[in-house]
């Protein structure tokens, strides 16, 4: 009777300590199912986008995001979405609520740098671009260098130009050097005496720190 005793006492136990780590592993399993269907409805939001059906995929995003806040195809999408279809206040908005969750999030950085641009908060998209492609990255360079030349910035397109410059010439990257002289070359022409790397003939103090920065930067 006793031998009986202890079986079922060891057996209980053995029950009790399986209950013990299913109640301690709760809160993970519960996150990890609530990601799982948040990536689940992120699916179902992209066909619904596909299907031109923009309203139902917003519905969509947004119980993802209900789900898991920290799910970063959610708001990519949801700020895509929102973008796409011109409702920039909002698109800011998503980017900038993801970047609070998660702010290594660079996609998302750079999305709100786009929509800042079109709303135009330029300085504001310029810090955006620079923080999520990062400032020596020639493709990012190239998109500033761009943006400098919309807005008639001609000289500081040049300045950006002449960073892609050497840092291609830094990498070996012989098409981008190519392509990067090439924009110098008609970008001086261009900017003439206006150029404070080839013309610093001033007394003016913001002219001769100008000129110092674009030579550090060539």
């Amino acid at each position: 009777m006793r031998s009986a005793q202890r079986h079922a006492f060891w057996r209980a136990a053995r029950a009790l300590s399986c209950v013990a780590a299913l109640v301690a592993g709760g809160p993970v399993l519960a996150r990890e199912a609530h990601a799982s269907s948040a990536l689940e409805l992120v699916r179902i939001a992209r066909a619904h986008e596909a299907s031109r059906e923009d309203d139902i995929a917003l519905r969509r995003y947004m119980e993802a995001l209900s789900l898991d806040p920290t799910c970063e195809e959610a708001y990519l999408g949801l700020g895509n979405l929102r973008a796409r279809r011109g409702d920039l206040r909002e698109a800011e908005r998503v980017y900038s609520v993801a970047l609070e969750h998660l702010p290594g999030l660079r996609a998302a950085r750079l999305g709100r740098a786009y929509v800042r641009r079109a709303l135009g908060a330029r300085r504001e998209a310029i810090d955006d671009l620079l923080a999520g492609g990062g400032d020596d990255d020639p493709s990012t360079l190239r998109v500033l260098a761009g943006w400098y030349g919309e807005d008639g910035q001609t000289p500081a397109q040049l300045a950006v130009w002449r960073r892609v410059l050497a840092r291609a010439e830094g990498a070996g990257d012989a098409a981008l050097v190519r392509e990067a002289r090439a924009n110098v070359r008609a970008l001086v022409i261009l900017v003439g005496p206006a150029d404070p790397a080839a013309a610093p003939a001033t007394d003016d103090p913001v002219r001769r720190l100008t000129a110092t920065l674009a030579r550090r930067g060539t």
